[in-house]
């Protein structure tokens, strides 16, 4: 067997086989992400809500799936569960273990951008009169999207490679599926080296998508919330 063989490679680089595991890597990451948003987002106001049992289960729940492996997180949703009865398939394993383990990150990232957001927009929006979910969708979480946006744009490239954790549970994403094609083809080096390719395609794309997120929120989005923040505290001294 030759030490590279470039036909195999390139034969490899255009694999449908790869491209379709390169394509259930996206949209795995997509949709873990969003779960993993939905809860982290609940988890955040959960801890700043200075209610003691909403503080105590979402800092349970950041405790727990932050100090845990997510290796040994899908092992026990998709191999352990079903001992206990709770049946899950491949692809739902894996979302809701990705997924919940993700919320508990971003969470903190969340939390950590609302805490940025001074005390008197929070003030101020209740002199108005504005309920929780108004305050947060017209003053506060666009001034924290200058904090948040950034390392979640990094939690999403992260998790663009972590998702391979998930071909443990069977699940054919772009490693999962080299490693079957291994197995037929004896060409190693080749194969990984192309998966590492699409790898790398993948977080340099979101790389520019991160960049151009960071600059629209952090310029634009940044802009339009000191402006509201000044319309909000202008109204609050004319009344």
């Amino acid at each position: 067997m030759k030490a590279w063989d470039w036909p195999a490679f390139f034969e490899y680089l255009t694999s449908p086989f790869l491209m379709m595991g390169a394509w259930t890597t996206i949209w795995l990451t997509v949709v873990s992400m969003v779960i993993g948003l939905v809860l982290g987002l609940i988890t955040a106001l959960m801890r700043l809500s200075g209610i003691p049992v909403l503080v105590a289960i979402a800092r349970f729940y950041t405790w727990l799936w932050r100090g845990t492996p997510l290796l040994v997180q899908l092992i026990i949703i998709f191999t352990g569960l079903p001992q206990l009865g709770i049946r899950l398939n491949v692809v739902q394993s894996a979302l809701i273990g990705l997924g919940v383990n993700e919320g508990a990150y971003i969470s903190e990232i969340i939390r950590a951008g609302i805490q940025s957001v001074s005390r008197g927009q929070f003030d101020a929006a209740r002199a108005l009169g504005m309920n929780f979910p108004t305050m947060m969708r017209v003053v506060i979480l666009p001034q924290a999207a200058r904090v948040i946006i950034p390392p979640l744009g990094n939690n999403f490239n992260g998790l663009l490679k972590t998702s391979s954790l998930a071909s443990v549970i069977s699940m054919e994403e772009l490693l999962r599926r080299s490693q079957m094609l291994t197995q037929v083809q004896f060409r190693v080096l080749e194969i990984f080296v192309v998966a590492a390719i699409f790898y790398l395609i993948m977080t340099t794309i979101w790389g520019v998508i991160q960049g151009r997120l960071e600059n629209y929120f952090g310029r634009g989005h940044a802009a339009s919330a000191r402006r509201t923040a000044k319309a909000v505290l202008d109204e609050q001294d004319a009344r």
